[in-house]
């Protein structure tokens, strides 16, 4: 077992403060969690014990069951451990209903690209334009991607397959958390292993840390990284790129992205462009 699923497992055995479940609805993007009528909670294991109109007892909040997240990632980590096709993987995909995300999502966001490509773009996770149609980077942040990666003669058409952490997008675009990250982790680490990519492009942070650990997307973009997981027989070259939709926000990293896809271009070679 990985020590990220032994982690997991320890959830199991310690009981969420109140705290912790307060941030996990604020995460979850839950408005209210209160209710003065308890029977308006379908699962018991979320609701809340309200003291009697005559106590001064404060509000006691009933712990989240962590191990519907652990048996969800061990699910997960099952039906990545058995697709053996590109195609496999996306039919347990489209099977697999452990992930909230997906309960809210109109598409599964899998791959785009060529299968056999050299490179791989992973990014973080759809969003409304990606949801609508299915395919990965195909809105505003899609189209710039798509403009940057061609400047050094990339491109989803002929030469790079793209794919996202997550497989479905986040109510109001907001970040993936951790367990989600977690739960979709199995298939990304499979979907890596069945394109067997020679360079991986991590687009954006949560890329970054979903992959690579606690690690910084300024550091990691002008370095050169091995990243290995369970089901791959030797490590892939690995660096980043900022995500478009923060050079949306921030114009002024444009520059510094122009150099790193140089960088990419001069690791790639002349025999990749087959000159």
């Amino acid at each position: 077992m990985l020590l990220r699923d032994i982690m997991l497992a320890m959830k199991i055995q310690n009981q969420l403060s109140s705290i912790d479940v307060l941030k996990w609805y604020d995460t979850m993007g839950v408005d209210a969690i209160l209710s003065t009528d308890p029977n308006r909670w379908e699962n018991p294991s979320h609701k809340a014990i309200l003291p009697s109109e005559t106590s001064n007892s404060k509000v006691i909040l009933q712990p989240i069951a962590a191990i519907d997240i652990f048996e969800n990632h061990l699910s997960s980590r099952t039906l990545a451990d058995d697709a053996t096709t590109l195609e496999g993987l996306k039919e347990a995909l489209l099977s697999f209903n452990g992930c909230e995300l997906k309960k809210t999502a109109t598409n599964t966001v899998f791959g785009d690209g060529v299968v056999t490509s050299k490179i791989m773009l992973i990014g973080e996770a759809p969003g409304a334009s990606e949801d609508a149609t299915g395919i990965p980077f195909c809105g505003e942040s899609g189209k710039l991607l798509d403009n940057m990666i061609s400047t050094i003669g990339l491109s989803r058409t002929k030469n790079v397959y793209i794919t996202n952490t997550i497989f479905w997008r986040p109510p109001a675009n907001r970040r993936p958390t951790t367990d989600e990250v977690e739960i979709c982790r199995p298939f990304v680490e499979k979907h890596i292993a069945l394109i067997q990519p020679d360079l991986l492009i991590l687009v954006g942070a949560t890329a970054v840390t979903s992959l690579l650990g606690d690690l910084e997307i300024s550091k990691i973009r002008q370095e050169y990284y091995q990243y290995k997981n369970q089901y791959l027989t030797k490590p892939i070259t690995t660096t980043a790129l900022f995500h478009p939709a923060y050079l949306l926000r921030q114009p002024f990293q444009k520059k510094a992205t122009w150099y790193d896809l140089l960088k990419i271009q001069e690791f790639l070679g002349p025999q990749f462009y087959g000159q």
